[in-house]
């Protein structure tokens, strides 16, 4: 669950639980409406969390010591060009 199902789990939630005043035979909104903060609040707590532990830096120390890479050299004298005439 990301943090925008989250906050509008809490949203809804609270919207149902304060803002409404309707009485449904054997369904109690007020606790529907507990139910999905809660829920809300657990799961942004948790994608928080997840999100946070992603973040860690890593901190890696550079060379002391320089290197140098030799490279073979090619002697010019020993590559063969061709020449060819068109007849």
């Amino acid at each position: 669950m990301g943090i925008g199902a989250s906050v509008f789990m809490i949203a809804a939630g609270a919207i149902i639980t304060f803002a409404l005043d309707v009485t449904v035979g054997w369904l109690d909104l007020d606790v529907v409406g507990w139910v999905l903060m809660v829920a809300g609040a657990i799961g942004l707590v948790v994608t928080l969390s997840i999100w946070n532990s992603r973040r860690r830096t890593v901190v890696t120390s550079a060379p002391t010591t320089a290197t140098r890479v030799e490279r073979p050299v090619v002697d010019d004298t020993q590559v063969e060009y061709r020449t060819e005439r068109p007849l």
